[in-house]
């Protein structure tokens, strides 16, 4: 990796995004697979494709569109990134993590990660939502790897508290919405999870499994930014039922519960 052109294309794409609005948001909302409807809730919207950012990849997966959107939430200006990048996808991981470097230029001080997820925690059924209080990512190639970028965030950063989870939960309950605080471990994919490792995770304390958000979680904590992390379960995990599991499935489940979190991602917006 040449780091000097890395940090350069970070500094060239905040340089294309911020040029399209006069506006400068400080909050980004990453959406998971089959979430992209909280876009609709946007208003005076600008669409920016991937294509035509210094540094973006081309998403591959379905339910990932790659389009940036500036637009406003409820009055509140937000960039919303529709479609993210996956390690699974080939990407090296720093490639997985460039838009929230981007994010983190452009002065975002609250990062909101959704995903699809699988659940293991039996008491959680499909159609929930989880908010993210820790993870595991013993099996993520770590996104701070190589040169560290002092203006950005420690070489060493504490991961006590990457998640801001407390109020969220306070939201969710105020507006009846079904939501459990939850441990989300991370599988690289692209394939889904052997029963036996389900068990694995199950026994570290993992109560949802997906192959996302870890490394966006990392990069926007190194980088000093309020993290709220929400799982949408769309499945039961490997094991849990017997029956496979599909794309299409999580893709449905998440459509079915993009209210629901539409809701709740409104209302931590409007909060802070």
């Amino acid at each position: 990796m040449e780091w000097t052109k890395y940090k350069q294309d970070i500094k060239n794409a905040a340089t294309k995004i911020s040029s399209a609005w006069a506006v400068k948001p400080t909050t980004c909302i990453v959406l998971g697979s089959g979430l992209s409807s909280l876009a609709d809730s946007l208003e005076d919207t600008i669409e920016i494709p991937y294509s035509s950012i210094p540094g973006f990849p081309q998403v591959t997966v379905v339910g990932h569109e790659g389009i940036l959107i500036l637009g406003n939430l409820n009055n509140v200006p937000v960039i919303l990134l529709k479609g993210r990048f996956h390690y699974y996808e080939g990407h090296p991981i720093e490639t997985v993590v460039f838009p929230i470097r981007v994010m983190k230029e452009l002065g975002i001080k609250l990062m909101i990660l959704t995903n699809a997820a699988g659940g293991i925690n039996k008491e959680m059924k499909p159609g929930d939502l989880m908010i993210i209080k820790d993870h595991i990512g013993l099996f993520c190639e770590s996104p701070l790897r190589g040169e560290n970028f002092d203006e950005y965030g420690p070489r060493f950063p504490d991961q006590s508290s990457v998640y801001d989870y407390k109020s969220a939960l306070l939201h969710a309950n105020d507006l009846k919405i079904p939501c459990f605080p939850g441990v989300y471990a991370y599988a690289k994919g692209p394939m889904y999870e052997t029963p036996a490792e389900i068990r694995l995770f199950s026994h570290l304390g993992a109560d949802a499994v997906g192959m996302s958000t870890v490394p966006e979680a990392i990069v926007a904590s190194h980088g000093g930014m309020k993290v709220v992390g929400i799982s949408c379960i769309t499945n039961f995990a490997a094991g849990i039922l017997d029956q496979p599991l599909s794309h299409a499935e999580v893709m449905e489940v998440g459509k079915l519960a993009a209210n629901n979190m539409k809701n709740l991602i409104i209302r931590i917006v409007l909060d802070c």
